[in-house]
């Protein structure tokens, strides 16, 4: 078996390079990330969270007398810490029992004339059905919010996801792909509307230099470290830990801080950005043939479901390969077995939202809304990185563990 000490990181993320870090040369990462997505603007924000908050806030001022939001049972839990923070209810939609999109019947009971926004999600880069989401929301008069956090690069219809809500956002987070070590990025169709979420984040998010000298050294570790040598020490042990205290929240990065930070980004992180960014498109080809590769190999194991796109002409991105295993035994007795095997295995979160101690009273009434066929995802499901850093040796290591717990079956 492969040694413990080869530890693979749970995503596919984009490393950096040296010659990313130069204090010098172009900063402005809106205009080159419009280019890219294909939209006239966009606006960066410090985080994907903080700019979902920019998004709520707005749709908040154009729709005063609605406050509710729908979002997937089985998504992160900053969404419902963004939700709270703004003053607003959230409701949880079930997901459907084929896709990680929520349910159509659920949601179409969910909405009101109280709908402020709703939710669709790009769970770990694979394309949701947003134009059902858009459908049903419309039919009450709400807004779309497309959640692309995870999904920065996909496509639906030729074109990038986020545009078929009326705002869309996407994370620069580490192990998203691009990364400012934190960072976001809202877009919208509508000219008006982005000039609404502008106006918003003028009022309401302001310049930290604490935050922006923590970040920008944090986005230097990353830089150092996050390369195959240094792996284990900055991930493996920390996970190692985690799971010696059978603290599954904390070793699947699901514990949060209470308060969300807004700051705006700052320009030598805007430049390490924009020079990132000229390699995005060949990382996520490299990363797509070798996940359509492997995901072959996973398929062919009796009861091990590769979770695909849903939405129809979608061309997702491949962080990680999401696997729905037969039975939560037999997920969580993989998980015990070889979390901290090396092989990049993670968890996308470990709970639907209600089962978070620490943040179901968040939710208010909101927690008993029905997600049993969410649970069923959330205890069922498991992440294979897609990082280039998986050899062959490792992940033929993984085919095999695989293959022994579905044979116990």
């Amino acid at each position: 078996m492969t040694s413990a000490r080869i530890t693979t990181p749970p995503t596919a993320g984009l490393p950096l390079q040296w010659r990313d870090l130069w204090p010098w040369g172009d900063a402005q990462l809106d205009r080159a990330l419009a280019a890219w997505l294909g939209v006239p603007g966009v606006l960066l924000e410090c985080s994907g969270t903080s700019a979902l908050m920019v998004a709520l806030r707005t749709l908040q001022q154009l729709q005063p007398t609605r406050g509710e939001v729908i979002v997937p049972a089985y998504t992160c839990p900053l969404v419902a810490m963004a939700v709270a923070q703004c003053g607003l209810q959230i409701r949880l939609c079930d997901l459907a029992q084929d896709s990680l999109d929520m349910d159509a019947d659920a949601l179409r009971g969910l909405l009101s004339a109280q709908t402020l926004a709703v939710l669709p999600t790009h769970l770990a880069g694979r394309v949701a059905d947003v134009a059902l989401a858009r459908h049903c929301a419309q039919a009450v008069g709400a807004y779309v919010i497309e959640d692309a956090a995870q999904a920065l690069g996909a496509r639906v219809n030729g074109h990038s996801v986020g545009l078929q809500g009326d705002v869309g956002l996407f994370s620069m987070a580490v192990g998203k792909g691009l990364t400012t070590y934190e960072g976001g990025v809202l877009v919208a169709r509508d000219a008006a509307m982005l000039a609404a979420l502008r106006a918003t984040h003028q009022a309401t998010v302001r310049v930290s230099r604490w935050w922006e000298c923590r970040r920008s050294a944090e986005l230097l570790g990353y830089a150092a470290l996050f390369r195959p040598a240094t792996m284990d020490a900055v991930y493996g042990a920390p996970l190692r830990k985690s799971l010696a205290r059978a603290d599954w929240i904390e070793a699947a990065g699901d514990d949060f801080d209470a308060q969300i930070p807004q700051h705006t980004l700052g320009a030598w992180r805007r430049r390490v950005g924009v020079r990132a960014l000229a390699r995005l498109v060949a990382h996520w080809q490299a990363a797509e043939q070798q996940a359509l590769r492997r995901s072959a190999q996973l398929a062919a194991l009796p009861g091990i479901e590769v979770v695909g796109d849903a939405a129809a002409q979608a061309q997702g991105i491949w962080p990680v390969i999401a696997l729905r295993m037969p039975n939560q035994a037999m997920r969580d007795a993989l998980m015990q077995s070889h979390w901290a095997s090396g092989w990049g295995l993670s968890l996308p979160f470990v709970h639907v939202l209600p089962d978070y101690a620490q943040y179901a009273p968040l939710l208010g009434a909101a927690r008993h809304d029905a997600a049993w066929q969410a649970r069923d995802w959330a205890q069922r499901l498991v992440a294979v990185s897609n990082s280039a850093w998986l050899s062959e040796a490792q992940f033929a290591d993984l085919l095999q563990a695989l293959q022994q717990f579905t044979q116990r079956a």
